[in-house]
């Protein structure tokens, strides 16, 4: 193993020089680039509207980095009912001011920059939609816009309602949306989503009762919430949704979680993407069964992007109703984990791509869509790029949707659950290459000693491995392996990946992962009590117990490394370099067979969270610690130095200007805090 990873250092070191000379003649930069957020702010939940995770702000640079001090630490679990509240809110910083949210009410919150201090809070009235949110504390952020040169905070709570509220005063705007008859609401300033949602819905018209705006929508249908922010594009709010988790749905029947746009000066509805196909519109073709008319879910619950000068949003989404078991809905699914360009003016679909066919593995696109200019085979190309749980990199022209590299439709393995339906092929795209290698081959399996070796093989063995698209086995199954194990090494919520568009370099923070798993019948999960149980008939399969192969002595049963970051060349789709990210846990570094290893290339402990500011990038070393803040050089991946935190990194990390002093915010739980650093 030792000279595994003596290689792997090698091979790193020939890398840093053409990464150097790759990005030295990058012929594209920041400048001019239409990214919505002036020179100091943080606007988007994202850093800019393309997504990014970037900020071209250099005042802390690689000679001062190792003097940063903690400025403030702002309390989160204040606005939660939980000791240990998690954060999940990246800050917005804009015009002087930082705004995010935080508890299980999702109180906006308003924040000094300089200081931390609290400036205002505005929270939702408490509705049983709240009370029946499996999101409460997701929120990821808010959204900005300006209505006559007033700054506006847009804000989509749990319960989903729209709030447009004053940026300077938190106070709701006059004369935007309609009134709630409920008590405790503004007179002004909110839009009940609801309606718009379900005003075409067949379902509901045959549901045929008043609608309740405290209740929403009757359980029988379905549930919708919300858990990232709307996006502001040329006078449209852009809304995503949110469904409960796959995994812990039992029941077919949802709500399909359309995309609905507003204008934004007046709260008025404009339009709606269906994200489950009607009859007669592209796509409705890949709903067999007739299952688009009942199921649902779809929704768009991670952050969108979007090209303001072309007047796209990019929206990534999710698998349809039910998690490892779509017999009910056989057929491709569309528009179920696709990346969809729409017209933000019509709502019209401009293109598509679907990254998995009839979704059945949670495979959700987590991250917002990146949009970035890049230069390939000397050509500028106007690019988005989205990233996935499986560790895919999918690359297209965002005008046209053609693939930038070719995409290969591959054989995949078939189901052998009673009643299921799997779909022949996936999407898989020749370049770049996957994070970490799809499947688990021999030559993965650890070689720390023979006898580990020989162990890890005869375990493995008793499993089918494959790659991330091997779908679940029946509980009680008869098959003549012990589990079906998928292999591979993507990225999720917690840690997106980052983009430099002045260099077109891809930064992601990943670990392989191999599991399993069954399905178990409907019946057996089935909670008809618990309040986010939805719809009326129990599907034939549900998401059953997870598995895996386990370990040989304590040990993975894969070489290292177990965590690292990645440096990606988009121009051209290579890798141009790693890092480790954490540290190896006490049980790997102190076992008895690894005397005399070397664990400075392992890594472990987590995903990192990062971002690039000036020549930076910043990381952490993931949520298990240690509890500091990186810098890298970003063209080559070397180290320049770390700073302790008060606490590990979680979620998110921004950076901002204000009166002439840089501040990088990072997330740290539990509990959740907003840590301040800045030079003194």
């Amino acid at each position: 193993m030792i000279n595994s990873l003596q290689e792997k250092l090698s091979i790193k070191q020939l890398t840093l020089l053409v990464a150097v000379l790759l990005t030295s003649i990058s012929p594209l930069s920041a400048q001019g680039q239409n990214r919505q957020n002036p020179y100091g702010e943080w606007r988007y939940q994202s850093g800019d509207a393309w997504g990014t995770r970037y900020s071209p702000v250099d005042q802390i640079n690689a000679d001062n980095f190792g003097d940063l001090e903690e400025a403030w630490v702002w309390r989160a679990d204040n606005f939660g009912p939980e000791a240990d509240y998690q954060m999940k809110s990246t800050p917005t910083y804009i015009d002087g001011i930082l705004y995010t949210v935080a508890g299980e009410r999702r109180t906006v919150v308003a924040i000094d920059p300089e200081t931390g201090e609290t400036l205002w809070t505005y929270r939702e009235p408490n509705t049983t939609r709240w009370e029946r949110s499996m999101r409460k504390n997701y929120g990821k952020g808010v959204a900005y816009g300006e209505i006559d040169n007033r700054g506006v905070i847009y804000y989509v709570s749990p319960a989903f309602f729209l709030h447009a509220l004053d940026a300077k005063t938190g106070i709701p705007i006059e004369n935007f949306g309609s009134p709630v008859p409920l008590e405790g609401f503004p007179k002004s300033g909110v839009v009940d989503l609801i309606p718009d949602l379900v005003a075409d819905w067949a379902p509901w018209h045959e549901f045929d009762q008043p609608y309740d705006p405290d209740f929403g929508i009757p359980r029988e249908l379905g549930y919708i919430t919300n858990s990232s922010p709307a996006i502001v594009v040329n006078g449209t709010v852009v809304i995503g949704n949110s469904a409960e988790q796959g995994y812990n749905q039992t029941r077919i029947e949802n709500v399909p979680g359309d995309i609905l746009g507003f204008d934004a000066e007046t709260g008025d509805f404009k339009w709606k993407f269906h994200v489950i196909p009607r009859a007669g519109e592209v796509g409705n073709e890949t709903w067999l069964n007739d299952a688009w008319k009942w199921t649902g879910d779809v929704s768009s619950w991670a952050p969108m992007s979007a090209d303001y000068d072309r007047g796209i949003v990019y929206i990534p989404t999710n698998p349809p109703t039910i998690d490892y078991f779509g017999g009910f809905r056989p057929g491709n699914n569309l528009f179920g984990t696709t990346v969809i360009a729409l017209d933000v003016e019509s709502g019209e679909r401009i293109w598509h791509f679907q990254t998995v066919h009839s979704d059945e593995w949670n495979y959700d696109l987590p991250n917002v869509p990146l949009i970035v200019d890049l230069e390939v085979d000397g050509e500028e190309v106007p690019a988005v790029i989205q990233t996935t749980k499986q560790g895919l990199v999918f690359t297209f022209n965002r005008e046209t949707g053609e693939p930038v590299w070719p995409i290969e439709e591959m054989e995949v393995l078939q189901t052998e659950v009673p009643g299921n339906w799997t779909a022949a092929t996936q999407p898989i795209p020749t370049r770049p290459e996957p994070f970490e290698p799809l499947g688990l081959s021999v030559e993965d399996v650890i070689d720390f000693t023979p006898e580990l070796r020989g162990q890890a093989l005869e375990i493995i063995s008793g499993y089918r491995v494959g790659g991330p698209y091997l779908p679940r086995l029946p509980q009680g199954h008869s098959s003549a392996v012990v589990d079906n194990i998928r292999c591979y090494g993507g990225l999720n919520i917690t840690n997106p990946a980052t983009l430099d568009p002045s260099t077109g370099i891809l930064y992601a923070s990943h670990s392989r992962r191999c599991g399993g798993g069954t399905v178990v019948p409907g019946a057996d999960q089935d909670q008809p009590d618990r309040m986010m149980t939805t719809g009326t008939t129990i599907a034939d399969w549900v998401a059953g117990p997870g598995g895996g192969m386990g370990q040989v002595n304590g040990l993975p049963l894969h070489k290292p490394p177990y965590n690292r970051l990645s440096a990606y060349d988009m121009n051209t789709g290579e890798r141009l370099w790693w890092i480790p990210i954490g540290e190896v846990s006490a049980s790997v570094r102190n076992h008895p067979d690894l005397q005399g290893q070397d664990f400075s290339m392992m890594g472990g402990g987590g995903s990192s969270i990062q971002m690039v500011a000036g020549d930076l990038l910043f990381a952490t070393e993931g949520s298990a610690g240690p509890p500091v803040l990186n810098a890298y050089d970003k063209l080559t991946g070397d180290h320049v130095g770390e700073v302790e935190m008060a606490g590990s990194g979680q979620y998110g990390m921004m950076t901002y200007s204000h009166e002439g002093n840089q501040y990088i915010v990072v997330q740290v739980g539990r509990p959740g805090r907003l840590v301040a650093m800045r030079l003194f």
